[in-house]
């Protein structure tokens, strides 16, 4: 049976506002209730409360090849329509509005289900196998390039361990999932999970996330808690890869930030860094180039960077709290189209060094026992150069005109 506090947890967030009994629930996998509802649908007059807006939401079952018994919700606001993916530790594969897509084309076709990837493979970079998603969270028992690190074992001793890239998290199905529906105006819709990270001798974390939208906006919010339910400190890493294609990534492109800080990940990178904000098109051939940032925030700790078009007439936002996600990695990967042409947009409570190096630094944070983490992203489309103009200018009123230190050789 699962804890008493672990439910508590599902449903009281620190930021989101306790249900009322008259909520919509939907119950579509429960580990607990040995659960999984293979299609379901509201839509239309369905639908529990009155909106001004066409809701729907779907739950389907993928199937053939690698995408074999995947399951996946799909969220139509009205405005703003999404895929999600519980059996890949509740990532989310395309955010759609009109003819503007949030994501990107991996060489990955398939939303692959995780018994078909090896983590270990081609040296810990089997986590590339399935990587095609719009946004993928990194842990949660570590991030990063693979590569060894320094554990106890269970006999008390140092040992060594392979660290495969970017942790497990992204391939562990979701154990419970549910859709809720808010009584009260706006009529918020929340599709909540749990994911967990386990092991005798190891990590025992529990993952709830909620993804939520208001029928009618363009906007989209990732909430998560991390949870050590183990009865030692626990090391954590969490890191949201944030993925974007065309039709936002193009020649002209820019990254917006209000940058305290920002140093090059290797010595390749190094040579491009006054260029870091504006992409090229694709370049067959494109090494990849990676830059490692801290922010500056608001007086509410809140920060806010955005990925614009050449033409300025089109956007995507992300407003989170520094306190909860200091570190910002942007990732530029430039090769042809058909390679896999991407930038990825990447809060962090770490940057993907290894975690031996990152620990080395002092950015791998512990939980002590029953203590949780809380994570929030805001996202918002723009679809227009107002709404460009208008988080430029409060990315401006953030910067202040303080100063951006340009760290021009690799961190020691």
């Amino acid at each position: 049976m699962m804890k008493t506090h672990a439910i508590i947890v599902l449903f009281v967030f620190l930021t989101i506002p306790k249900s009322h009994a008259e909520d919509f629930r939907q119950l579509l996998i429960s580990v607990e209730k040995n659960i999984r509802v293979e299609e379901w649908s509201l839509s239309g007059s369905e639908f529990p409360f009155k909106t001004d807006s066409s809701v729907s939401i779907r739950k389907d079952v993928l199937h053939g090849g690698k995408q074999e018994g995947v399951d996946v919700i799909h969220v139509d606001n009205g405005k703003l329509r999404f895929t999600m993916i519980p059996t890949r530790g509740m990532g989310i594969y395309e955010v759609v509005s009109g003819d503007l897509r949030l994501g990107w084309n991996s060489p990955v076709k398939e939303i692959v289900h995780p018994s078909f990837i090896n983590l270990s493979s081609r040296g810990g970079l089997g986590w590339l196998e399935g990587f095609n998603e719009w946004m993928v969270r990194c842990g949660l028992e570590w991030v990063g390039h693979p590569g060894e690190d320094k554990f106890i074992n269970n006999v008390g001793d140092e040992a060594v361990m392979d660290l495969t890239l970017h942790g497990k998290v992204a391939n562990i199905p979701a154990s419970e999932v549910e859709v809720v529906i808010d009584e009260e105006p706006p009529h918020t819709i929340r599709v909540r999970g749990r994911v967990d990270e386990r092991m005798f001798y190891g990590p025992q974390l529990e993952l709830w996330t909620e993804i939520s939208t208001t029928p009618g906006s363009l906007q989209l919010t990732v909430t998560d808690r991390l949870v050590n339910e183990g009865a030692d400190d626990q090391e954590f890493q969490m890191l949201y890869h944030t993925n974007f294609g065309p039709p936002l990534l193009e020649k002209g492109a820019e990254f917006v930030a209000p940058i305290r800080e920002v140093t090059p990940f290797n010595e390749h990178a190094a040579q491009s860094i006054d260029r870091a904000a504006v992409y090229d098109g694709p370049t067959p051939g494109f090494v990849e180039q990676v830059y490692c940032m801290e922010l500056y925030a608001g007086d509410d700790d809140l920060t806010q960077v955005m990925l614009k078009n050449a033409s300025g007439n089109r956007g995507v936002s992300m407003s989170f709290s520094v306190e909860e996600l200091p570190f910002l990695t942007q990732w530029k990967n430039l090769p042809a189209l058909d390679a896999g042409y991407v930038t990825g947009i990447e809060p962090g409570t770490s940057f993907p060094h290894n975690r031996q190096i990152e620990r080395e630094k002092g950015r791998v944070p512990k939980l002590k026992p029953g203590e949780s983490r809380q994570f929030q992203i805001a996202f918002e489309v723009l679809p227009d150069p107002s709404s460009v103009q208008k988080s430029l200018e409060k990315i401006k009123r953030i910067q202040g005109g303080k100063e951006t230190k340009v760290n021009r050789k690799p961190e020691e």
